[in-house]
């Protein structure tokens, strides 16, 4: 057994009784307790200034309960990292969204109130808190025995022809979805999982087939996990917002969860896994994150 694995165990079976409670996670409460109410509460344009600070409250409530449950988390053994999170995040964001522009399934009410460089940098600090939600949640997620039973699963071994057929369907779900968007929107958000692995593998990264080639799950599984949690929580405070987003997407806008469609959640499963990738491929420490 692994000392990560262990670490998690020993979490699990304290159930957090055996660790302080961190400032951080106080503080971050403070800010969710102020800044939620406020953003649902205002009239007006509020959300442009609130939205940071209140994800930024998520990210340390996360941070601190991770800590609460194992005595360790990304804050506290690596903070180089965790801010390295809030610096890649937001232009992995605007990756997402300059493939908006081609699909136009979502859009911004309040937008034309700002101009470009005010949208660009506001944005920007909004999207900055996108990669440290999720990736601090994986970890809180990994901390609970329930992800334990995913580490003996289906075999997946690596080949390069898997690796060649990663990289031939990615190219071609990215194709046929700048090509037919109304068609193909999904592959936005699965074409690139498709093509990060491999290149993860090829630089010698850490990547989701090291884990899945030992039957280990878990990683692959607490993303997921933490992808619909962190969605949950996007599309729920947003509905009160302004600005806020709203969402066209063709043939699967019914049955609305907030304002996502609920089979629009199964996108949050598959960026999760593009975001662990992103950032196993970028910073410089990414050993760090434990999911």
């Amino acid at each position: 057994m692994s000392a990560d694995t262990r670490a998690t165990r020993r979490g699990d079976e304290s159930d957090g009784n055996d660790h302080v409670v961190p400032g951080h996670l106080w503080a971050g409460l403070a800010l969710v307790a102020v800044a939620w109410p406020l953003n649902w509460g205002l009239e007006g344009m509020r959300t442009h200034l609130l939205f940071a600070p209140l994800w930024l409250g998520y990210v340390l409530v996360v941070d601190g309960l991770t800590v609460r449950r194992t005595g360790t988390s990304l804050l506290t053994r690596d903070r180089r990292t965790f801010w390295g999170l809030f610096a890649l995040s937001a232009p992995v964001w605007w990756l997402f969204e300059l493939l908006n522009l081609r699909l136009g399934n979502w859009e911004y009410l309040g937008r034309d109130r700002f101009t470009d460089l005010e949208y660009f940098l506001l944005a920007s600090v909004s999207f900055s808190t996108v990669m440290p939600a999720v990736l601090g949640t994986a970890e809180l997620m990994r901390s609970f025995a329930l992800f334990e039973r995913f580490g003996r699963g289906p075999v997946v071994r690596p080949t390069p022809r898997l690796e060649a057929g990663l990289v031939l369907t990615g190219l071609a779900m990215l194709a046929a979805m700048l090509a037919w968007p109304r068609l193909f929107f999904p592959f936005a958000w699965t074409s690139l999982v498709l093509l990060l692995e491999p290149l993860a593998r090829r630089l010698r990264r850490r990547n989701l087939l090291d884990d899945l080639s030992r039957g280990d799950w878990r990683t692959w599984m607490a993303l997921w996990a933490a992808g619909l949690t962190c969605g949950f929580f996007w599309e729920m405070w947003n509905v009160l917002c302004y600005p806020k987003w709203i969402y066209h997407i063709p043939g699967v806008g019914f049955w609305k969860v907030f304002e996502m469609p609920v089979l629009g959640y199964l996108g949050y499963l598959p960026f999760t896994l593009e975001l662990y990738l992103l950032a196993q491929l970028v910073l410089p420490r990414p050993g760090s994150l434990r999911a």
